[in-house]
């Protein structure tokens, strides 16, 4: 199972197009909540979630993913509940994936410390200990999956189904 954390303010592209690829590659993912079923993304468009975080249970979790939009990055970094599960996926030895802004909250939580990722360029001087890779798309350094921006969420996406599913599923949805 994936779970996408949307937090008010959350960045729509950088959340709904993970999801619709990863379920178009016959990835389960339901969207978590932060702020009750319907949130409210940084352009107004509101999705209802599948679940709320007090209903999120992560010991299934395959990977969780933290959209960017500032406004939904205060919304992960104010949820002490999402935070927890954010730490709890990573000592399961499963996947975090952020994009834009949310790889400073794994930075924050200390998860990034020795790795390789990206972030929105505006965002590097909060990137703490990570090995910044300002130039790249997406990157993965082992359990660790970021993105740059909006405009790379397909290849944030791909990245992920590659963790996944492996190359020829990834592929198989890019093509």
């Amino acid at each position: 199972m994936v779970y996408v954390l949307l937090g008010t303010g959350f960045e729509e592209i950088e959340a709904l197009t993970p999801v619709d690829l990863l379920r178009r590659a016959g990835v389960e993912v339901k969207t978590v909540g932060l702020n009750g079923k319907i949130v409210y993304g940084s352009h107004s468009i509101g999705v209802e979630a599948d679940l709320t975080i007090d209903e999120l249970d992560v010991s299934d979790a395959e990977m969780i993913v933290l959209p960017g939009g500032l406004g939904g990055v205060a919304s992960i970094r104010g949820c002490q509940k999402a935070l927890e599960a954010v730490k709890a996926v990573c000592c399961l030895d499963k996947y975090v994936a952020a994009i834009c802004a949310g790889p400073t909250v794994l930075a924050d939580l200390g998860l990034l410390t020795g790795v390789q990722a990206t972030c929105y360029p505006g965002q590097i001087p909060n990137m703490k200990d990570a090995l910044v890779v300002p130039d790249a798309a997406c990157v993965t350094d082992g359990k660790v999956i970021t993105g740059t921006s909006a405009g790379t969420a397909v290849p944030f996406a791909l990245a992920l189904i590659e963790a996944l599913r492996g190359a020829d599923a990834a592929k198989a949805i890019a093509d």
